[in-house]
């Protein structure tokens, strides 16, 4: 199957997702040239602010494949991942990721996440959302007991 064609699925997902009442979001996931899994935006059915169509297909993927890496994979999205699942993305390997439709394209739908990439832009300080380090005196050692028991 060529590039087209898988972009064609997350396109055919997206549409029937529109008709299911969601919002115009799918996306495919390929392993090796196949088709691992397939999502939809779901924030419509489950509440769930982070089931984007790429989360929900890297959640699949990660289960189809046995493993939390995904290396050797790409996705296809209707739309330009957020930063949300852009990030999900470069944790989790994903070697290569395509998008029909871009921010530009959203905007006059209220479906731009440019505003987002441009506040993660800046330093955590200078953000709209307020990050601050809070360690309570004493508190040390969290990441050493992890180092002492996590299996290598």
């Amino acid at each position: 199957m060529a590039n087209e064609a898988f972009m064609g699925e997350a396109l055919a997902l997206a549409r029937d997702n529109i008709r299911a009442g969601g919002r115009p979001f799918g996306a495919v996931l390929v392993h090796q040239g196949k088709v691992i899994a397939r999502a939809v935006n779901q924030i419509h059915s489950s509440n769930d602010p982070t089931a984007h169509a790429e989360l929900q297909a890297i959640r699949q993927a990660s289960q189809v494949l046995g493993r939390a890496r995904l290396d050797g994979c790409e996705i296809y999205a209707s739309g330009h991942p957020c930063p949300m699942c852009l990030a999900a993305m470069h944790l989790c390997g994903i070697e290569r990721a395509w998008f029909a439709y871009d921010n530009a394209e959203g905007e006059p739908y209220g479906l731009s996440t440019a505003a987002v990439y441009e506040q993660m832009s800046r330093p955590p300080q200078q953000q709209s959302l307020a990050l601050r380090p809070l360690k309570p005196a004493g508190e040390e050692g969290l990441y050493g007991q992890w180092q002492q028991v996590r299996p290598t």
